[in-house]
């Protein structure tokens, strides 16, 4: 059973392990540093107006955050446990982002995918997101690798 809720303070350090995880295995966040507890805790709990943790049997198996962008546009931030994925998690995630920001009265989500990511893309198509624009080199590698970001949309 998957259980949702709005990230606290007392989430952060698990959630610092996930996301340093995914950078350090590469090639799927444009993420290249790993992140601080205080750093994760400005940038992703106390910064964006939603903020939400999926856990498993008590243990936190994941985050998504959503930016306020302006303009009613929220942009999405998604990571899962790598070391021990839950099946369902993502998407359990994401009921609640959008619903979250519905109530924000938001019109739509974007998710900003670097192009080499392919099981982000597909991840991001499976709950109905949509092309919606490419930005060209918008991202370097650390072997020095030009990636395109595919901006993808979900109307709310």
């Amino acid at each position: 059973m998957l259980e949702t809720r709005d990230m606290q303070a007392g989430d952060v350090p698990a959630c610092v392990h996930i996301l340093n995880h995914i950078i350090g295995l590469g090639g799927t966040t444009a993420y290249e540093e790993p992140f601080t507890l205080e750093g994760f805790d400005r940038d992703y709990r106390l910064t964006p107006p939603v903020s939400n943790v999926v856990l498993h049997q008590g243990r936190i198996v994941g985050f998504q955050v959503a930016f306020d962008i302006g303009n009613g546009l929220y942009s999405i931030a998604s990571f899962t446990d790598r070391e021990n994925p839950v099946k369902g998690a993502g998407y359990a995630l994401f009921d609640k982002t959008l619903a979250d920001c519905r109530k924000l009265g938001g019109v739509a989500i974007l998710a900003r995918i670097t192009s080499d990511n392919t099981g982000g893309l597909a991840f991001y198509s499976r709950l109905g997101f949509e092309d919606d624009h490419v930005i060209p080199e918008d991202h370097m590698r650390p072997d020095g690798t030009m990636v395109d970001r595919i901006v993808k949309r979900h109307p709310l």
